[in-house]
C-alpha cells in the first residue's frame, strides 16, 4: 500500500486526487493532507481519509477545523512550516504537490529532498527553480512524476523509447477562450469573457494564462527542466477539442501521442499508479463523436506571452521566477480591473528585462525573484 500525502488537498487537483484515491481501496493510505482555508472540506477529507497530520493556512483556520472535528481531529500544523511538515513526513513514501502557484515550491522542495517520490502538479516548482529541483531528485534518486495533462502526455509518450532518439517535444493547447476573437477587440476583452474556457473548469490564475498562451509558455519551462531537453526542441501547437494531450517527434519523423477525455483523474491515476495504472470507471474516448481534430500554430502578434517564456530560458538563472511572479501581478491586476488584457504580455516583459539575471543558487533565492516580479508589475501598475 503506497502512504501519500497531499498538498492543496482542498483544490481542485487535491480533490480529484482524493477521489482517484477514493476509486481505489486497498492501494493507497492518506497520511497527511496541506490545505489553505477551506475548512469545510478539508474537515470532510479528514473523516473520510483519516489523515494523520493536516496543515492550514493560519491560526483561525486550525481553530475553525478543530471546531468542526472536535475530538477526531488529527494534529493540526499552521502555515508555509505546517506543509513542509507534511510533505517530509516520515510516514508518506508518495508526496502529491498541488499548492497553486510560487507558494508551492517550498514544500515541493522540501519532499524531494526527504526522498520522497513526487506527483507534479505545481508547474510554479519547476519554472521558479526547476534546474535545482531536478538535480536534487537526480541527487535522491527519486521520481518527479507529472501530473499536468500535457506533461503526463508527454511522460507516456517517451515510455519505451529511447529518449536520445527525440527530435522534439509538442505541447498542445486549447487555444483558450479568446482563440477565435478579432484581433482588434482583444483590447477590451473583460475578465468575464477571458475566464469562459471552452473546455476545462480551472481557477482564475490558470484560466487567464489559458486566454494569454501564458500557460503553454510556464509548460515550455517546465518541459525543459522535466525532460531535460534544449527549449528550442519543445514545441506549442494549438488544439481547441483538447483531445491529443501532447506528442513526442522522434528522429525518424515518427510521432507518438497520448489522446484522452478532458478529465484530470486520468494523469492523476497514472501519477499516482506508475509504472502500473489503475482501473478508472470514466466516460471513454469515443472518437466517432468526437469526429475531426484541428491544429494550428499560435499566433504570436496576437499572443505574444507564450514566447516571453522562451526568452527567460535564454536569459536563464532568475529570469523564469520573474516572469512567474509578474504573471501572478499582471493576472491579478487584469482581474480586478487595474490593467486591460494585453497589458498582462506588456507587463511581464517589461519586468524581466528590468530585471538583471542571476545564476540560481537556492529556493529561496527563485521565490525572492519571484516576489521581485510580482513587486515590479505592481509599480508599474500603479
Amino acid at each position: 500500500m503506497k502512504r501519500i500525502a497531499v498538498l492543496g488537498s482542498t483544490g481542485s487537483i487535491g480533490v480529484q486526487t482524493l477521489d482517484v484515491v477514493d476509486r481505489s481501496p486497498g492501494r493507497f493510505e492518506v497520511v497527511g493532507l496541506a490545505a489553505g482555508s477551506n475548512a469545510a472540506r478539508l474537515a470532510e477529507q479528514v473523516r473520510a481519509f483519516r489523515p494523520r497530520v493536516v496543515s492550514v493556512k493560519d491560526p483561525a483556520v486550525a481553530r475553525e477545523l478543530k471546531g468542526l472535528l472536535g475530538r477526531s481531529a488529527p494534529e493540526i500544523l499552521v502555515g508555509a512550516e505546517g506543509a513542509v511538515a507534511v510533505a517530509t513526513l516520515g510516514e508518506a513514501d508518495y508526496v502529491v504537490a498541488a499548492i497553486s502557484g510560487g507558494a508551492g515550491l517550498r514544500s515541493t522542495a522540501a519532499a524531494v529532498e526527504a526522498g520522497k517520490a513526487v506527483g507534479l502538479a505545481n508547474k510554479e516548482s519547476l519554472v521558479l527553480a526547476g534546474e535545482l529541483v531536478m538535480a536534487t531528485a537526480r541527487r535522491h534518486g527519486v521520481p518527479i512524476l507529472p501530473v499536468d495533462s500535457e506533461h503526463s502526455a508527454i511522460f507516456q509518450s517517451l515510455a519505451g523509447h529511447n529518449r536520445e532518439e527525440v527530435r522534439r517535444l509538442i505541447l498542445t493547447a486549447s487555444g483558450g477562450p479568446l482563440r477565435t476573437v478579432p484581433a482588434e477587440r482583444l483590447a477590451g476583452v473583460t475578465p468575464v469573457e477571458a475566464l469562459r474556457h471552452p473546455n476545462w473548469s480551472m481557477g482564475d490564475k490558470i484560466t487567464i494564462d489559458s486566454a494569454t498562451l501564458m500557460n503553454k509558455g510556464l509548460e515550455v519551462i517546465e518541459a525543459r527542466w522535466l525532460f531535460d531537453i534544449e527549449p528550442e526542441r519543445i514545441d506549442i501547437l494549438v488544439h481547441p477539442e483538447s483531445i491529443v494531450h501532447s506528442m513526442v517527434e522522434y528522429v525518424d519523423g515518427q510521432v507518438v501521442a497520448q489522446l484522452g477525455i478532458s478529465d484530470m483523474r486520468g494523469p492523476i491515476s497514472y501519477a499516482l499508479a506508475h509504472p502500473g495504472r489503475l482501473p478508472l470507471d470514466l466516460k471513454p474516448l469515443d472518437l466517432t463523436q468526437v469526429g475531426r481534430l484541428h491544429f494550428e500554430a499560435p499566433d504570436p502578434r496576437r499572443f505574444p506571452a507564450y514566447r516571453l517564456a522562451y526568452r527567460a530560458l535564454e536569459m536563464g538563472g532568475t529570469a523564469p521566477a520573474v516572469l512567474s511572479g509578474a504573471d501572478e501581478a499582471a493576472v491579478a491586476a487584469f482581474l480586478s480591473g487595474r490593467c486591460g488584457f494585453p497589458d498582462i504580455a506588456r507587463l511581464c516583459s517589461e519586468a524581466m528585462e528590468a530585471h538583471r539575471a542571476e545564476p540560481l543558487r537556492s529556493v529561496e533565492q527563485a521565490i525572492a525573484a519571484s516576489d521581485w516580479g510580482q513587486a515590479e508589475v505592481g509599480r508599474r501598475v500603479g
